[in-house]
């Protein structure tokens, strides 16, 4: 984990919402009609609609967040979907815990 890249990660008030969102993704966001939320996570679309950007800036919301490992994402179709990495939040807030 590199502690630098997560705080930077994190210094961004949209960036810590949307790791929020993820961490119960079928309380903050609508059903996925073709792939299982709790599976394959959440569809870039709906965390887009949510944040209320525009799709070039979400993506680069998430490209930031993947950077600093914080969430993963896999590519289904023409969609990505996106989770939490929990490892790394847990390594991330032992670290916290331990070190600062």
């Amino acid at each position: 984990m590199d502690s630098i890249k997560v705080l930077k990660a994190l210094s961004n008030e949209n960036r810590v919402r949307i790791l929020q969102w993820l961490a119960d993704p079928t309380r903050h966001f609508p059903p996925q009609t073709e792939e299982n939320i709790e599976d394959v996570g959440v569809c870039v679309k709906f965390i887009q609609e949510k944040v209320g950007v525009s799709q070039s800036t979400v993506s680069q919301y998430m490209a930031t967040l993947e950077e600093a490992d914080l969430v993963t994402s896999q590519r289904i179709g023409q969609w990505t979907y996106y989770q939490r990495n929990q490892d790394t939040i847990n390594a991330f807030v032992e670290f916290a815990r331990d070190e600062l």
